[in-house]
Parts: structure tokens; sequence; C-alpha cells
């Protein structure tokens, strides 16, 4: 497990560096984007996934602009349209799936308001809005369910995601774009060291696998459609 300050100081320690050089305390921001955007994006995290229902839909307007109260949503996952209208768990009502389509189906299903009702279809139209078809006839509480960027490493948040459960994960990546902040990724000058990028990326390679590979048990979607670890003795495999 690590946090803010141990993240630091191993970085500090692997360079090393000095965590009080000013090159490397503005470097240090990028290190850390650059790793949980890689990471974030290549392992799609169980606990990325987020669940919103603090927005509704408007009647007789078919656009739905994304909720944010969890964060931003980056991949939509679902979309449910709780009825009846007005209820706003969808533990209390009930939780009507909307199917994705092109937009193109929704216009030429649902061209206007007319034969509006509870939203059966929805189709993305930008990072943060879709429209649904047909047009609500009413304001129906949305619950959209997808992947969402937790709040990155910092002073303010000394914990995440990333530094809490895949430490080895976590220090790879950073030490991976810490090779440009060390001018490691190519013989540029004498005190160059091209081979510190291709191993740390190396290294990131083989933990990726095994991290994906507890991600799918995680969430039964391992060998078998379960959450067993995959036994390469085991034929046929299990079920």
């Amino acid at each position: 497990m690590l946090n803010y300050t141990t993240t630091v100081v191993s970085l500090g320690n692997l360079f090393p560096v000095a965590t009080t050089d000013l090159g490397f305390q503005t470097a240090l921001p990028n290190m850390i984007d650059d790793a949980e955007q890689y990471l974030y994006r290549t392992l799609d995290l169980l606990n990325t996934v987020a669940r919103d229902s603090s927005a509704a839909f408007t009647p007789g307007t078919r656009s739905f602009a994304l909720p944010a109260t969890n964060g931003t949503f980056y991949v939509v996952n679902s979309i449910y349209a709780i009825t009846p209208a007005g209820q706003t768990s969808g533990d209390l009502g009930t939780r009507n799936y909307l199917t994705p389509a092109s937009r193109d189906f929704c216009d030429a299903t649902f061209p206007s308001s007319v034969g509006s009702g509870v939203p059966q279809y929805f189709s993305m139209t930008t990072q943060t809005s879709l429209i649904v078809a047909p047009w609500p006839d009413q304001a129906y509480q949305a619950e959209v369910v997808g992947t969402i960027r937790p709040m990155p490493l910092a002073t303010t948040n000394v914990t995440t995601l990333l530094s809490v459960y895949f430490p080895d994960l976590w220090i790879a990546a950073l030490m991976v774009f810490g090779a440009a902040y060390q001018q490691n990724f190519g013989a540029a000058s004498v005190t160059d060291n091209p081979q510190m990028a291709v191993n740390w990326k190396t290294h990131l390679a083989d933990l990726i696998v095994s991290a994906q590979t507890e991600e799918a048990r995680k969430k039964f979607t391992g060998e078998g459609w379960s959450s067993k670890q995959p036994a390469s003795i085991a034929t046929p495999p299990r079920t």
C-alpha cells in the first residue's frame, strides 16, 4: 500500500533524485497523470464503475446530459429510466433498461415527441450527452452506470485505488514516464540510459497481465465465467 508521501519517496529512491528538486516537483503531476490514465484505460477496474441517479429526463426533450455527482463518466455501460415518474430510487421503483442504439435509429423511429413515453433506447451524441427514444413524456429519474475517473493522487488526495490495491503497477507506470524526466527515452546524452524506459515498460506489461486476470475474476468474467483463477492443467476449462 502506498500513499502520496511514500510514492514520492519511492520515486526519489528509484531515479535517484532529491524529492525537493524543482525539476522533479514540476514533472511529478505529469508522471501521476500519465500513469493513472494509462492504468485506468488498460485495466477497466471494477472500482471505477459508478452508479448515478441524481438527474432526471426532461418531458418533451430527448437530449440528456450525463450527471457528474460521483465523477465524470468516460464510458457509459447502461442507462435506466425509473418508473413511476417522480420515484428517484431504482430500488423503490422499477428500472427500465435502455437499449444502446445508433442516432440514425432514434431519429428514424422517433423523429418527434409524437408517441412519447418511457424511454427505451439511447444514443451517445457527445462525451457528456445523449439522446433517448421515445421522447420522455414525464420526468422519469435516470440511473446511469459507467466508468469514471477517480480523483488523482495529490497532497489533498493522499491515496487512490491504484496506490492502495495496485502499488506495484503504480510505481512501474510512474517509472515509465519518469524515464522521460530522466531523459532516458533515447541516447541523447552521455549520461543517458536508454534501457531504463524499455525495462520498466516490459515490467509494467508483465504486471498488467496479472492485474487483468484478477479484475476478470472480480467481475466473474474469468475462466468459465467464474471468479476462479485460470488453471493451466484443467481440461476442459472449469465452468
